[in-house]
């Protein structure tokens, strides 16, 4: 199974700004900018992120079989 973040895309498509989702958050912007870089993510910053893009954590990440 390969797991890969897709938060930049998220923004992208929704048209935000990291600093835009740091100030929504309370996420440190620097956390957000390697958050598709990272292997491990905080779970506190997955339940804000997700909430305040009103997805499921699931939803930040592609899941390959």
């Amino acid at each position: 199974m390969i797991v890969t973040p897709k938060l930049n895309q998220i923004l992208k498509d929704r048209g935000l700004t990291q600093m835009q989702l740091s100030q929504m958050t309370g996420v440190p912007q620097g956390s957000i900018s390697r958050f598709d870089k990272n292997s491990r993510h905080e779970d506190a910053h997955l339940f804000a992120i997700a909430r305040a893009l009103g997805i499921t954590i699931e939803e930040l990440f592609n899941v390959e079989e």
